[in-house]
């Protein structure tokens, strides 16, 4: 693997993926650019092996599926500085870079008296990765609590920083999802309180704080721990066993629907959509009641702790955890007639 370096990053030649994505699926890259300044981004991007072909922005490898080798370079941001940008007492805005760590940058706010992304505790991958997806947890998006989103603008070759409401999120969705191509983000900023409120309505987070022994008003720390406590039960470690946290978004649909699978199916865990006519299904609920809980095809299986996850046993190529997620998805559809999507991207393969 030949490596070339520069002022603010190094590049390497036919680059091993398989410890740069969290199912350990084998990839390479034919070429691996790990930035360590975001300031390296307009030179590097003037380069033709950039500027012409599509560019893979890799952060933590935690929300990706590599059925393939990428088909053009890669790009990771190694770049961790946090910068309290403003504080007045009541409120601050953070800024955080793009490779910083997601749980590590929670646990930062906490230790710094700031709440607000508690309930987010323990999400692998990076800050940069966060608005992209609008990552979400147990009741609370990031959207909520972005102030400013820094990126490269491969299109303008210049430095943009667009506000919260112009980065179009949604669940599981942003700009940056319809337009993987044009932006690189480079640092994100928050807006955090100093007061806490509690973000408990999400089911199981007070019966675990009860177990820790905190009643009355949780602390944030201790609903960041009890989070913690929660997802550590619930998900595989992806240094144990390969996976991208949940394969699939929770469907949404129209109410009338949603009411219709209810009569059915009263089990059926439901809740309000974007607005009062649309209604948010658990596909957890719907893959599990298709039977693919713990089911395994070689080293291609669904997690016998939680529907949602798929898991590399060892040796699955992302070809064939693509092919077992697409029959879930198609018996979840035969039995319930609901249209359900991955949450990760999936690279060297359409869905």
């Amino acid at each position: 693997m030949n490596v070339a370096r520069g002022n603010g990053y190094r590049i390497a030649e036919n680059a091993r993926l398989d410890a740069r994505n969290t199912f350990g699926v084998r990839a390479t890259a034919s070429m691996l650019v790990e930035a360590t300044d975001a300031a390296a981004l307009p030179e590097l991007f003037g380069y033709a092996m950039l500027r012409d072909a599509s560019t893979l922005v890799l952060g933590g490898g935690s929300n990706l599926l590599l059925a393939g080798d990428p088909p053009g370079a890669v790009l990771a941001l190694d770049t961790r500085r946090i910068d309290m940008v403003e504080d007045d007492g009541t409120r601050a805005i953070v800024r955080a870079d793009a490779g910083v760590g997601w749980h590590d940058f929670v646990l930062w706010t906490l230790g710094h008296g700031l709440a607000g992304l508690e309930n987010l505790a323990l999400i692998p991958g990076t800050v940069g990765a966060a608005p992209i997806q609008n990552i979400g947890a147990y009741g609370v998006e990031a959207c909520e609590h972005v102030h400013a989103v820094e990126a490269f603008d491969r299109d303008g070759g210049g430095f943009v920083r667009l506000a919260a409401a112009d980065c179009a999120f949604a669940y599981r969705d942003s700009l940056f999802k319809h337009v993987p191509d044009r932006y690189v983000v480079s640092a994100v900023e928050f807006s955090l309180s100093r007061t806490f409120q509690p973000r408990l309505g999400y089911a199981g987070i007070e019966d675990e704080l009860r177990a820790m022994g905190v009643d009355g008003s949780p602390r944030a720390a201790q609903v960041a721990e009890a989070v913690i406590r929660i997802r550590r039960r619930k998900l595989p470690d992806p240094a144990v066993v390969g996976n991208a946290g949940s394969f699939f978004k929770n469907p949404i649909v129209p109410a009338a629907q949603a009411e219709a699978l209810l009569a059915a199916h009263p089990a059926l865990p439901m809740f309000r959509g974007a607005d009062a006519d649309s209604r948010k299904l658990s596909a957890a609920w719907l893959i599990d009641r298709c039977g693919w809980k713990g089911h395994r095809d070689g080293d291609a299986g669904v997690s016998a702790e939680h529907a949602l996850v798929l898991v590399n046993h060892g040796q699955a190529s992302g070809l064939e955890l693509l092919a077992l997620a697409r029959r879930i998805a198609e018996s979840v559809q035969l039995r319930f007639g609901v249209a359900i999507e991955p949450e990760p991207r999936i690279i060297g393969a359409t869905w």
